[in-house]
């Protein structure tokens, strides 16, 4: 049985022994991962964060997961099949067992989904899930889905990281000891302190080699960078200033695994603001920022311009949309034509721009500051710890922010979810209310649609839609780099920019 709750109990005397876990006397099998904020609920039916759903995929699992080319494979079901347009039948895993010793179950499965639709607790993925008319259980190791309307997206939203399977009865409090059955185990949580975790002895996937895990919340980038180099900290991924890349790079301790990645930094518009309702003034916005001298210099080339949620590579991603290159000149004659001219401070008007505390979102919201004051639009920065900012952007109450889509904008239901009329925030990832009648239908038609063919077309159309009215604009991809130190070895970064290398990577002796 996986001893999370005795590990809980030796890391906190040894941190009392050592005077600090971040010691150079710090455990030698634990593996310290800095992360710029603490996870804002590690319940995975809950938490749509990034550090939520990094940690939630080392400790729950979906029915499917997916491959290198995001084609599904199994996970916690060994086998499925789609007896017809409306039906879907799962075969769980024998033997799987959760973090406590309990059998995983497809009473587990549907109490997963059910507590998400039946108002057990709120939930911005239950939308998600809104094709399942019901679900029913011909024995503990079968789940069948009966749905409401063909469902092109139930694979993906059934996958790690989607979804993450909890014991039956899990209620409102589970975050505060989740218990899954993924590769790790939990151990303890402080919030803006750290998250620990251990091997999950129990887990059906093959053993990690690396004991435990502590995630280490440090805000400050120079911070993080100090610990790397100290070697009080072992790894960070996607947190750190580029410009302090290099310096990091000539360290002999240090190692940097850079790949391309899917990441997307996009700026969204509250679309309810009597401002930013207007087309014109968005559209002034997009030009007014200079993507490609903020890849160059903030991001030192490691980001690749974006003209839609999806990477380049997939199938439904299309280049042919309406595009913003950097022209400050046409952003000051769309704002003057849409009777904001200049006052004699040189002002047109105000905007707010809420942001989080990390460094990143700092350095980028004081550039695009500095952006908009060129074409007479002020922008007044309002900074808060991340738990309260994201709390302010999934309740709507913004102007304007700027996030990341992580995982999710892999597959292209990411434009329900964000963009659809009825996926308005909490409820789904549509945060800035904004409606189209035709962008619904079209996606209404390809999450339906069985022909490849027609799925793209309507993509298409609907990225072509989504460029012209602009709810959010899609600045750039962001490089996956993970920076660690020698004694992690076996490090393979993915495009996504997962945690799930810890359960292949090891401690070198």
């Amino acid at each position: 049985m996986c001893s999370c709750r005795a590990a809980g109990i030796a890391a906190a005397l040894l941190c009392l022994l050592l005077a600090g876990c971040r010691t150079r006397l710090r455990d030698p099998k634990t593996v310290v991962f800095l992360i710029d904020s603490s996870p804002t609920s590690l319940d995975p039916r809950v938490g749509t964060d990034v550090q939520s759903e990094r940690i939630d995929e080392l400790l729950f699992d979906g029915l499917v997961d997916r491959d290198e080319q995001f084609r599904p494979v199994p996970a916690l079901a060994s086998t499925w099949e789609q007896k017809d347009p409306l039906t879907w039948i799962f075969h769980l895993r024998h033997g799987v067992r959760f973090a406590d010793g309990r059998t995983l179950t497809s009473h587990d499965v549907v109490w997963t989904i059910e507590s998400m639709r039946d108002g057990t607790l709120i939930s911005p993925k239950a939308a998600a899930y809104a094709s399942v008319d019901s679900m029913t259980e011909p024995d503990d190791a079968t789940v069948v889905f009966h749905l409401k309307y063909p469902d092109n997206f139930l694979l993906r939203n059934l996958a790690t990281g989607a979804l993450g399977v909890v014991p039956v009865g899990s209620g409102r409090e589970f975050w505060r000891n989740p218990v899954g059955t993924g590769s790790f185990c939990f151990v303890s949580q402080k919030t803006d302190q750290d998250v620990s975790v251990e091997r999950n002895a129990l887990s059906w996937r093959s053993q990690p080699r690396i004991e435990r895990v502590r995630f280490a919340v440090v805000p400050d980038a120079i911070t993080m960078a100090l610990e790397l180099e100290k070697g009080t900290g072992d790894v960070a991924i996607n947190s750190l200033p580029m410009d302090a890349l290099p310096d990091l790079a000539a360290r002999q301790n240090l190692r940097i695994e850079d790949v391309p990645g899917t990441e997307v930094q996009y700026l969204a518009f509250n679309l309810r603001d009597p401002l930013l309702s207007n087309v014109e003034v968005r559209r002034a916005i997009a030009y007014a920022i200079d993507r490609g001298l903020i890849v160059r210099t903030l991001l030192r080339g490691h980001a690749q311009p974006a003209v839609s949620l999806l990477p380049p590579s997939h199938w439904a991603w299309t280049g042919d949309v309406d595009q913003y290159d950097f022209d400050p000149g046409r952003a000051e004659r769309l704002l003057d034509a849409a009777g904001y001219p200049r006052g004699r401070d040189g002002v047109r008007f105000h905007l707010a721009m809420k942001t989080s505390t990390t460094e990143d979102a700092r350095l980028l919201s004081a550039v695009l500051q500095q952006e908009l004051a060129r074409v007479g639009i002020a922008l007044d920065l309002r900074s808060y710890e991340f738990a309260t900012f994201y709390s302010d952007v999934t309740r709507g109450a913004f102007q304007m922010y700027s996030l990341r889509w992580i995982g999710g904008n892999e597959q292209p239901d990411i434009f329900n979810y964000v963009f659809e009329t009825k996926h308005f925030s909490p409820g789904g990832a549509n945060r800035g209310h904004y409606s189209n009648p035709r962008l619904d239908a079209l996606l209404e038609d390809a999450a339906q649609a069985t022909a490849m063919g027609q799925r793209r077309k309507d993509y298409v159309e609907a990225q072509q839609i989504l460029a012209r009215d602009l709810p959010a604009v899609n600045l750039w991809y962001l490089d996956t780099v993970v920076v660690h130190n020698q004694r992690l070895a076996d490090v393979k970064a993915s495009a996504s920019g997962s945690y799930r290398f810890l359960e292949s990577a090891r401690i070198a002796p």
